[in-house]
């Protein structure tokens, strides 16, 4: 296969975990030129032409599917001759059917899947006093994602086109999605209308009261990535889930990669 010197990362990335695991892959994969494409702010609609570079996707999972802000994003990407390694990075609970789906999404755009991976970040829900995944992915994780990152270019540089088709973990038809609700973080006394949240927020869903006395949130618009608390100089932004107990119960014990290739 004609050798490539162009890697693109893209990514959907408000709390960073999946920009840290694609940036892994990308050192891993170590081609001189890299471009990277970040969707986590970008509302724009025109046409994101790749051609001819090997691809990193990564998006974060939610209810075990594609986080539907991010599959809405990625429509807006054009593979051409872009073997694409496909990541998806998921709170420790369970990727379910995402990888998956992120698979069937990136064909139907034009690539062609050369190696996918389903790696662990910290749960936008986790607290410090109910950690799920605090701290993740941690040094082991970013080392793991290198070494993918070298195997799947290995792979390619190994294998003739087309590429052959290979088994990813997750389910057709996918889950359905979670119900959604109006619950989003909130602003205790702590906070002084700084204005961070509303620069970290990926849907533009928060902004500053007429009277630039407070932040006010669009619940209809909230997507509860919390990039908004953790982004928070004071701690005065909090989301109070009662989910944040049971995955703290249920889900604390460490969950390693796995990867396809």
């Amino acid at each position: 296969m004609e050798p490539y010197t162009t890697t693109h990362l893209v990514f959907f990335s408000p709390t960073h975990t999946s920009a840290k695991i694609a940036r892994a892959v990308g050192e891993g994969i170590g081609m001189g030129r890299r471009i990277e494409t970040d969707l986590t702010l970008d509302e724009g609609t025109s046409p994101i032409l790749i051609n001819d570079a090997l691809t990193v996707i990564a998006v974060p999972v939610y209810g075990g599917r594609v986080a539907p802000i991010a599959l809405q994003r990625l429509k807006r990407l054009k593979g051409h001759n872009a073997p694409v390694i496909l990541l998806t990075i998921y709170g420790n609970r369970d990727y379910e059917d995402a990888l998956v789906e992120l698979r069937d999404t990136a064909v139907e755009l034009g690539f062609t899947p050369l190696s996918a991976g389903a790696f662990i970040g910290e749960h936008s829900y986790s607290r410090p006093n109910m950690p799920v995944a605090a701290g993740r992915p941690d040094a082991d994780d970013l080392q793991k994602a290198e070494q993918f990152g070298r195997k799947s270019l290995k792979k390619l540089q190994e294998s003739t086109f087309p590429l052959p088709s290979f088994f990813i973990k997750g389910n057709i038809p996918y889950k359905p999605l979670p119900a959604g609700n109006n619950a989003t973080p909130v602003c205790n006394d702590l906070c002084y209308a700084c204005g961070n949240c509303i620069e970290v927020c990926p849907t533009h869903a928060i902004y500053l009261s007429a009277d630039g006395s407070q932040i006010e949130t669009i619940a209809e618009r909230c997507i509860r990535c919390c990039a908004c608390v953790k982004e928070c100089p004071t701690g005065a932004r909090i989301f109070d889930s009662p989910f944040t107990a049971i995955l703290h119960e249920k889900f604390s014990a460490r969950r390693e990669p796995e990867t396809f290739l």
